[in-house]
């Protein structure tokens, strides 16, 4: 019987033991990993392929993970988590402006690292059905359609089934995360979403305890929609964040 294709993942970070320990949790999840010890590597790996998720250190030689992250959006959406041992906000909120999915601080647990990958791979897959590409199929194509293909809200309209968010008919590029919240607020014009229903939406899993996931990307999102922060996306004090329809 042939070997079931696994997916692959991407590690690069310049720290040997960090690449190892993720490496062996990956594998034990029933990951295939590639490692790159700095960023010319990653980009190499990323070059001969195929990769479905990329976990990238911040700060590594030759090409930072920025770096890596910028020339990897230029040409497809792969999946990235960044690693970096600084967690201050503007670390996060540049590394996900440029299309990061998600962001991991050192020192981190590997088995939280393994959920982000689960979780990414879940949802990313499933959401747009691309073809996966060490699989050869459509993934995800048993979820059920959504009940209306577009919603549209004032001069927003999102293409659900193409997964493509519009503004006056120009395209606003967003990152999985991004489109899952965008689609549960057009849905619902006008009503307000807690920090913890905005988190279950968008990044799929429960909500353990407060952080500032949830305000980062709607900051995103804000910038993205408008020069005036509070043109589309509201926030309610005390409660969360609506819509306006």
């Amino acid at each position: 019987m042939a070997e079931e294709a696994r997916h692959t993942v991407l590690v690069a970070d310049d720290e040997d033991e960090i690449r190892e320990v993720l490496r062996l949790y990956l594998q034990n999840a029933g990951y295939h990993v590639v490692e790159a010890a700095d960023g010319g590597e990653a980009l190499r790996q990323l070059r001969e392929g195929p990769i479905d998720i990329c976990l990238l250190d911040i700060m590594m030689p030759e090409a930072d993970g920025y770096e890596v992250l910028r020339r990897l959006r230029a040409e497809r959406p792969t999946p990235v988590v960044l690693i970096s041992a600084k967690g201050q906000d503007a670390e996060k909120v540049l590394g996900l402006d440029l299309g990061a999915d998600d962001y991991l601080v050192k020192p981190f647990n590997p088995l939280e690292a393994v959920a982000r990958v689960n979780s990414l791979m879940r949802r990313v897959y499933n959401m747009d059905a691309r073809p996966l590409p060490s699989s050869g199929g459509m993934v995800g194509a048993a979820t059920p359609l959504p009940v209306s293909p577009r919603l549209v809200v004032r001069d927003l309209e999102l293409d659900v089934d193409a997964c493509r968010l519009t503004r006056a008919g120009k395209a606003v590029e967003l990152t999985p995360v991004e489109y899952r919240i965008m689609e549960l607020m057009m849905s619902h014009p006008g009503r307000v979403f807690t920090k913890q229903q905005i988190y279950e939406a968008g990044w799929e899993e429960s909500y353990l305890a407060a952080d500032n996931n949830v305000m980062v990307c709607i900051s995103k999102l804000r910038g993205k929609l408008s020069d005036d922060p509070g043109a589309y996306i509201s926030t309610v004090r005390g409660l969360g964040y609506r819509l306006e329809g």
